[in-house]
């Protein structure tokens, strides 16, 4: 007997077509941007699909020319920018483990993590090229340092959760605590120490005669 054939509507079919979108361009973010991200994720859909088309149009000039050691380029932004020594390197090292593509699953760009709204808004027209990239996070940063009157651990919170999210205090919301000591516990490894003054040696005094 022939079995009738179902003229119902394939709503799982659809339903998997109108995910596939969705999934892809999470996999993409995690692939391409070196990071851990859920394949049905909803969240910052508009920003990972900025910084997936960014990283296209950055990567063929990339893969000839390459990137300049890190290192160096850290420590004359922070030099430029009159920062603390050292604080950039570690704001970096928390927000990319210093790898120049990386994406955070929020759509977070390069080294230092920009936004892409926060990229238009400091000029930055490749977040991915190391240069412009960390001069944009250098800039950014020392900004919140002058609104926060030289409070590291604020103006680091600014630099996570953005000033307006700042108010006298370390903001509380599950991430930017955390984020502030990460960077603090790196900023402790990487801030140059004070050398130690040598003790003058003093002499004895010449034994009395008798």
């Amino acid at each position: 007997m022939r079995r009738k054939c179902d003229s119902g509507f394939p709503w799982v079919k659809v339903g998997l077509w109108a995910l596939a979108p969705l999934v892809l361009l999470n996999l993409a973010v995690a692939f391409f941007g070196d990071t851990s991200v859920s394949p049905l994720s909803l969240s910052f859909l508009e920003q990972k699909a900025h910084a997936l088309a960014a990283y296209a149009r950055h990567r063929p000039a990339c893969l000839l020319e390459g990137h300049p050691e890190l290192a160096p380029l850290i420590r004359d932004t922070e030099r430029r920018h009159r920062l603390p020594p050292g604080l950039l390197r570690a704001l970096v090292e928390v927000e990319s483990n210093t790898q120049p593509h990386r994406i955070s699953p929020a759509g977070a760009m390069g080294p230092g993590q920009l936004m892409p709204s926060t990229a238009s808004l400091l000029r930055v027209e490749d977040p991915f090229d190391p240069a412009p990239a960390l001069d944009g996070s250098a800039r950014y940063l020392a900004e919140q340092l002058v609104r926060f009157r030289g409070n590291v651990q604020l103006a680091l919170a600014a630099y996570n959760a953005g000033p307006g999210n700042v108010v006298g205090r370390v903001p509380r919301n599950g991430e930017t605590e955390f984020y502030v000591d990460k960077v603090l516990t790196a900023y402790e490894r990487f801030r140059p120490r004070p050398k130690r003054q040598a003790r003058p040696v003093v002499s004895p005094p010449p034994p009395s005669a008798r």
